[in-house]
């Protein structure tokens, strides 16, 4: 998709968990298509200012936030909206893993990962419906997971957060929809990131055995499928999830 159909000038947007890996290489195509970009980190401001130095355009910023607590996302969220109270769209990228198998999960990390990946998401999708609502304007791209879709021994906490986040998009597009506001998911599979730099070498070999395009994809692949998502050339475009998985999974 050529970048003159993607052109994001004038467009405002926020991303969450965007000083690395997916969310970074998102906060960097939606600047080098020409719009402006916040994006909230959680802990390592030294990496966000990196990120935010190296994008193109003016008019950038960073915000901390604490997806997994309330009172940070309405501080945050609160810090983007005095800014730019018509902002144009939000990602909602954040998220983490905590792997076990199921008998040996503790409620905690369970419960963490739910909080973080699905509540944090309704924090920041709240903050942000009204303005959008009173503008009659304005979308959302969740980022989902294959996981989500069929599942995956030791993350039953992370295919039940993604999985309820995919339902959770439906309903906001249903909600939503009225007001000319759109809710839609974005899927990835195996895509190179911190996450999947822990890995070791069985499990890399494992996993790009079963992408029928035969290799991972790249934050890259991710961050230009959400900005069509965020684009006019997406207009009619909203409650759905967009597998962007190299063929792992076929919907």
């Amino acid at each position: 998709m050529s970048n003159q159909l993607l052109n994001l000038t004038g467009k405002k947007f926020f991303v969450t968990g965007g000083s690395r890996g997916i969310g970074a290489g998102i906060v960097k195509t939606l600047a080098d298509l020409g719009a402006q970009v916040a994006f909230s980190y959680s802990s390592n401001e030294a990496k966000a200012q990196e990120v935010l130095k190296s994008l193109k355009g003016n008019g950038h910023f960073c915000v901390q936030m604490d997806v997994s607590n309330a009172a940070s996302v309405e501080s945050a969220c609160g810090q983007v909206l005095q800014t730019w109270p018509d902002i144009d769209g939000v990602v909602n990228n954040a998220g983490i893993t905590k792997d076990q198998l199921l008998l040996r999960m503790k409620a905690d990390d369970f419960q963490q990962v739910i909080q973080t990946n699905l509540v944090g998401v309704f924090h920041v999708t709240k903050a942000f419906t009204k303005p959008m609502l009173k503008a009659s304007k304005g979308c959302f791209v969740n980022i989902s997971s294959v996981i989500g879709s069929v599942g995956n021994p030791g993350q039953s906490n992370y295919a039940a957060s993604k999985g309820g986040l995919d339902a959770f998009t439906k309903s906001m597009a249903l909600e939503l929809a009225s007001r000319g506001i759109r809710a839609n998911c974005i899927a990835p599979g195996y895509i190179k990131s911190d996450m999947t730099d822990a890995l070791n070498e069985a499990q890399l070999k494992s996993l790009t055995e079963k992408i029928p395009l035969g290799r991972p994809g790249e934050p890259a692949e991710i961050a230009t499928s959400v900005a069509f998502l965020l684009s006019d050339a997406a207009s009619y475009i909203t409650g759905q999830t967009l597998h962007v998985n190299g063929g792992m999974y076929l919907s």
